[in-house]
């Protein structure tokens, strides 16, 4: 925990400044307009007392030590503030101060001295070049925000000090409470990971909401945010989702691949839900922290509009949720009780001129119903329409065991009724479709809270043959290991494989056709042409030795004029495989997290569609299969009209071998088996085609 930090009795504030509009200053009056009950201790060597709160030359005079010193002096100063605040006592050190590794190397260089000195003596640092932080249980304003939030139960961290007040400024005009707001600055020290820890344990924090533009370390990230997440729900927001620059990848997987993909994949992994939108942040919190999680994917919409309702329902089932009718004798009892034009379908429409004792009586009966499991009510305001009332008759009737999420559409009609579901809890929003996505949000996270044990498969595999390829392509200076080679590793690690060799003549390309069978494919072998279809490397469907022939001599004369300059291996020569769907699968190797394995159709999917899913590695069964169904084309593998599905497992466990290929050996950074052609079910998945990259050393 970061006691000293979060909930210190004794703060000094070094740089203390007389003035007004001072972020010394202000740190001293939002302390003391905050309420903090601890003691202050400015600290100005020209100042004899600040805000009538006696002044001291250096810490060196006190005669008590501190827990908390915060620091607003020029960068030249900081190191010296930094040294004394630890002999004075500091057990951790917020450093507002700007200048340092955001500016350049001189700066990078004294911050990281900084976090060193620290570091060494045990104490914490928080920044620097940030905004400081805010306990409102505490009653602590540490920071130079201009507003104090009221006490609630979500908790802020945030790389912007700007972002934070954008926060503040908003969780205050929505009379939203706050737990804790915390401004990392440039994480010299302490980090999200931090405080995902810290938080996770604070009996004060129900939800974690953050914001992020980069993660430290990417599996310390993965590791805290899972153990933090199995106890409360964590929402970020990640801004810097696009590549800033030119990926250089020679795998499919390697281009499709960006830096927001691993964070989504992280996030996943860890059971962060992750907001788009900085609205969404707000919404999806709001929601975890008011409302209980739902037991199933089954809503009920109540609404005194039909086309709210309508927009409702079709951003439920886009969202994957469902809508469900009421169960029959419950419908039954309600039919009875609203007019004869109301309707107790899904959506309940309780007509415009709903009475609350109509809301009342349409949210008892889906509160009643075991089949329904979340509830979207909607009001729209209408000439005879209390918004109030309703307001206050729901929240008084709402029993806490379903989640409840509200929409008053409108503006000045609906206000008094949106003031009400504030002073209530009940988390509103102004429009249907964003009640629903942060209920799809709160529907996620339940079933990740519910998700089976993550167990790993670990497959009987002859790890040695594909260690052996590997090191002898590594010492050779080959970082491109072609099909052929590529084909044995995959052996090795029991993929299906189709029977070939490679030729390096017509001769010899006929005598291995003649010796697996007809038809064949050949391809071009070469580490100086990766995609063969676009050279013209590549002849299928050969179906006797004449075929093969003219296939061969065409191939070479086309690469010898498209690239005459390619050093040519020979030619390798291949069992045609079986008609079955394709498909792709494959791994790039992110930086900070790992291996990413990746899935999606082939052909024009993968190629124009860019239909794909990314799961870090190391996957269970489970995982893999929902990475299946993750993809936009996943219904064609399932089987649509009247064509037969595929063997889903038989991906999957492909997927779990390329998992574990990939951990096995850190040296490789990109793989493609492409196409995988799955066929029925009982019939095994085989690698058609495949390309490794190794890391150079």
């Amino acid at each position: 925990m970061l006691e000293s930090l979060l909930t210190p009795n004794t703060i000094a504030v070094i740089g203390a400044s007389r003035s007004p509009g001072k972020v010394g200053h202000e740190i001293i009056a939002n302390l003391q307009n905050g309420g903090f009950e601890g003691k202050i201790i400015p600290v100005n060597p020209s100042a004899e007392d600040v805000l009538g709160l006696k002044c001291y030359h250096d810490l060196q005079a006190l005669d008590h030590k501190i827990d908390l010193s915060i620091i607003v002096v020029p960068r030249k100063f900081v190191k010296p503030a930094v040294q004394s605040s630890i002999k004075a006592g500091a057990q951790a050190i917020i450093v507002i101060t700007a200048g340092f590794k955001e500016v350049g190397p001189e700066g990078a260089q004294l911050e990281k001295e900084i976090a060193q000195y620290c570091t060494s003596r045990g104490v914490r640092l928080l920044g620097p070049n940030c905004l400081g932080l805010i306990n409102a249980q505490h009653k602590m304003n540490a920071s130079f925000a201009s507003q104090m939030p009221k006490p609630g139960n979500i908790s802020v961290f945030s790389q912007s000090g700007a972002l934070c007040t954008a926060i503040l400024d908003w969780a205050v005009g929505r009379h939203l409470g706050l737990s804790k707001l915390v401004s990392m600055g440039n994480k010299a020290d302490l980090s999200e990971t931090d405080f995902l820890t810290a938080l996770s344990k604070d009996p004060d924090t129900r939800v974690i909401a953050g914001y992020l533009e980069s993660i430290g370390s990417g599996n310390a990230f993965i590791k805290a945010a899972e153990a933090a997440a199995s106890q409360k729900p964590i929402v970020i927001l990640k801004a810097g989702t696009t590549d800033a620059g030119t990926k250089a990848a020679s795998s499919h997987t390697g281009s499709l691949a960006g830096t927001d993909i691993s964070y989504g994949a992280a996030f996943i992994r860890s059971g962060v839900i992750r907001a788009e939108t900085f609205e969404a942040l707000f919404d999806y919190s709001m929601a975890l922290a008011m409302q209980p999680l739902p037991k199933g994917d089954n809503v009920a919409v109540i609404t005194n509009a039909g086309g709210p309702g309508i927009m409702a329902a079709d951003a439920i089932e886009n969202s994957g949720l469902k809508v469900v009718c009421l169960s029959e004798h419950i419908a039954a009892e309600l039919e009875a009780k609203l007019p004869a034009a109301a309707s107790v379908g899904n959506p309940i429409d309780v007509l415009g001129d709903a009475p609350p004792e109509r809301y009342v009586d349409a949210l008892n009966a889906a509160q009643d119903d075991d089949n329904i499991h979340s509830i979207v009510l909607i009001l729209t305001p209408q000439a005879m329409t209390d918004p109030a009332k309703i307001a206050r008759s729901v929240a008084k009737n709402l029993r806490g065991e379903k989640p409840l999420l509200v929409s008053f559409m409108g503006g000045e009609d609906v206000m008094p009724g949106r003031e009400e579901l504030v002073a209530s809890s009940l988390p509103d929003y102004p429009s249907p479709e964003r009640a629903v996505a942060a209920l799809k949000a709160m529907t996620d996270y339940a079933n990740w809270r519910h998700r089976p044990a993550r167990i790993v498969t670990r497959f009987p595999v002859n790890r040695r043959r594909a260690e052996r390829i590997i090191a002898r392509h590594i010492r050779a200076e080959q970082f491109q290991v072609n099909e052929v080679k590529a084909k044995e590793i995959l052996r090795a690690y029991n993929f299906d494989v189709p029977p070939g060799a490679m030729a390096t003549n017509p001769e010899e390309a006929i005598d291995i056709a003649e010796r697996i069978g007809y038809p064949v494919a050949i391809k071009i072998v070469s580490p100086d042409i990766l995609h063969k279809s676009d050279m013209g490397g590549v002849k299928l469907n050969l179906v006797n030795r004449f075929a093969l022939r003219d296939g061969y001599d065409l191939m070479m004369l086309r690469i010898n004029q498209k690239m005459p300059k390619a050093k040519i291996d020979g030619v390798y020569v291949e069992k045609m495989c079986d008609r079955g769907r394709e498909v792709i699968i494959g791994m790039t190797r992110d930086p900070q997290f790992g291996p990413m394995l990746m899935f999606g159709l082939g052909g024009i999917f993968v190629e124009v569609m860019k239909d794909v899913t990314f799961y870090l590695a190391p996957i269970t069964a489970g995982e893999a299969l929902e990475m299946l169904k993750t993809t936009k084309s996943y219904k064609l593998l399932t089987g649509v009209r009247g064509e037969i599905g595929v063997d889903l497992d038989s991906i999957a466990i492909g997927i779990q071998r390329l998992s574990q290929l990939v951990s096995d050996f850190p040296q490789i950074i990109e793989m493609d088996i492409n196409p995988f052609i799955v066929g029925p079910i009982g019939v095994d998945a085989v690698a058609a085609d495949a390309r490794i990259t190794l890391r150079p050393i």
